[in-house]
C-alpha cells in the first residue's frame, strides 16, 4: 500500500535548510555541504536524489518521502550536481571533498617541507588540486576559459614555489619550529594570487548585484572586490588551524622516543592532525561571511548609484553571491 506524502510543495529547497542571516545557520549548512561521507555514496544513491529534488521542484512529491529526507536529497544532490549545468562534477573538486584531499595534501606539504624537489612537488600538487576545485565550481553566469584556468594555475603554482623556496632559505637561519610554518605563507600566497586571478573576469566587468527582492540591478566590479576578498581571507583561514597548530605538536613530538624509532609514522600523524583541524576549519571558515553578502549603494561606482537610485530610489543595500 502507498502512503500519503507527508510534506506539502512549498519547502523553498532552492535556499539552505539554516537561518543564513547567523553564524550558526551557515556553520550548519557548510557542515552539511562539506561532509566527506557524501564522497562516498554510489552513483545509485545520487540518482535517487537527483529524480527526488527534479520532481519536487515541479510538484511531484514522492510518497512516504519526509522533510528530513527531502532536505538530505537536496544536500546530496547540491552536492554531487553543479547548480548551473546540472552536470555530475568531477569527484575530487567537489566540497565534500576538500577535507581528505586538502588534509592529505597539506599533512605532506608540512612533512615534506624540506627540500628543493619536495618543496615543488607538493606544491604543484596543490595548486593543480585547486585548479581542479575552481574549475569544477566554475560559475555557469562567468564561465573560466582555459586561458584563465592556465594563466591561474602557473601563476598560483609559480608564486607558492618562490614564496616557499625564499622562506626556506631564510628559515636555515632561525629555528626548525619556524621552519614548519613555511608551507603556510605559500599557500597563503598563492591563495592571494590564484583567487583573484580566477575571478578576473568579475573584476573587469562586475558581478550581478539584486535588492533584497533578487531583483537584479547591474553588475558591479567593487561588489567583485568585496566578494573576492572575503573568499581569500576565508580560504586563508581555512587553511590556518591545520597549518598552525599541527607544527607545534609534530616538533614536540619529534623529539619523543617513538617517533625516533618510527620517524615514517611522521607522515601519517601529521596528516590525521591535519585532517582534525579541517574537518572543523573548513565548515566555520566557509560560514565567516554570508554567502548572499551585501554592501551600501554609497559604495558603489558612481555611475551604478545615479542609475540604481533614479530606477530604484528607495534601495540603501544591494546583495550578490560573493562565490567559494
Amino acid at each position: 500500500m502507498i502512503s500519503e506524502c507527508t510534506i506539502s510543495t512549498s519547502i523553498n529547497i532552492k535556499e539552505p535548510r539554516w537561518d543564513q542571516g547567523t553564524f550558526v545557520g551557515r556553520a550548519k549548512h557548510f557542515f552539511t555541504v562539506t561532509d566527506p561521507r557524501n564522497i562516498l555514496l554510489s552513483n545509485e544513491q545520487l540518482e535517487k536524489a537527483r529524480q527526488i529534488i527534479l520532481d519536487y521542484k515541479k510538484g511531484v512529491v514522492t510518497a512516504g518521502l519526509t522533510e528530513d529526507e527531502l532536505w538530505r536529497a537536496k544536500y546530496v544532490f547540491d552536492s554531487a550536481f553543479h547548480p548551473d549545468t546540472g552536470e555530475k562534477m568531477l569527484l575530487i573538486g567537489r566540497m565534500s571533498a576538500q577535507v581528505p584531499m586538502n588534509m592529505t595534501i597539506t599533512g605532506c606539504m608540512m612533512t615534506f617541507y624540506r627540500t628543493t624537489p619536495a618543496v615543488l612537488f607538493w606544491q604543484w600538487i596543490n595548486q593543480s588540486f585547486n585548479a581542479i576545485v575552481n574549475y569544477t565550481n566554475r560559475s555557469g553566469d562567468a564561465p573560466i576559459t582555459v586561458n584563465q584556468l592556465g594563466t591561474a594555475y602557473v601563476s598560483a603554482t609559480t608564486g607558492a614555489v618562490a614564496t616557499a623556496l625564499g622562506l626556506n632559505a631564510l628559515a636555515k637561519h632561525v629555528s626548525p619550529l619556524i621552519g614548519r610554518f613555511v608551507p603556510f605563507a605559500a599557500v597563503a600566497a598563492a591563495n592571494c594570487i590564484n583567487i583573484p586571478l580566477m575571478r578576473q573576469r568579475e573584476l573587469k566587468h562586475g558581478i550581478p548585484i539584486t535588492d533584497e527582492n533578487d531583483n537584479r540591478l547591474g553588475e558591479s566590479s567593487k561588489a567583485a572586490q568585496q566578494a573576492i576578498t572575503q573568499v581569500v581571507v576565508s580560504r586563508i583561514l581555512m587553511a590556518s588551524p591545520g597549518m598552525a597548530i599541527p607544527p607545534f605538536l609534530m616538533n614536540s613530538l619529534e623529539k619523543k622516543a617513538f617517533l625516533k624509532r618510527f620517524p615514517w609514522m611522521s607522515a601519517p600523524i601529521q596528516v590525521g592532525l591535519v585532517g582534525f583541524c579541517l574537518v572543523f576549519a573548513t565548515p566555520l571558515c566557509c560560514a565567516l561571511f554570508p554567502q548572499k553578502s551585501s554592501m551600501a549603494v554609497s559604495r558603489l561606482e558612481a555611475e551604478l548609484q545615479e542609475k540604481i537610485r533614479a530606477s530604484h530610489p528607495g534601495v540603501e543595500t544591494v546583495y550578490f553571491n560573493k562565490g567559494l
